[in-house]
């Protein structure tokens, strides 16, 4: 299935640790289940005309809630962590 730039890159990930590594150059996406590292790295460098020189992926798994008695789950959720080239950066405050 072709995923189109805006179906990978889902939303930024705004949190301590993402502000701490925007430092470093480096973004924190919520990008799509089944998306792969190049697909990535393509859909930023055409969003956000940046250059790319790394993607690290992690898949968060969902916790078990509990809603008045009701055990529920909450939805898995897989992050890219986005390293852009020296001296350029995205304001993820702003929208697309």
């Amino acid at each position: 299935m072709k995923l189109s730039h805006y179906d990978i890159i889902r939303s930024p990930a705004i949190t301590e640790k993402s502000t701490m590594a925007s430092e470093q150059d480096k973004v924190i996406f919520n990008v799509a289940q089944n998306a792969t590292k190049p697909q990535i790295k393509s859909a930023v460098e055409a969003l956000f005309n940046v250059k790319v020189t790394a993607v690290n992926t992690l898949n968060r798994k969902g916790k078990t809630k509990r809603f008045r008695g009701i055990v529920g789950r909450t939805s898995d959720v897989k992050k890219a962590i986005v390293t852009l080239a020296a001296g350029q950066s995205i304001d993820v405050t702003i929208g697309l």
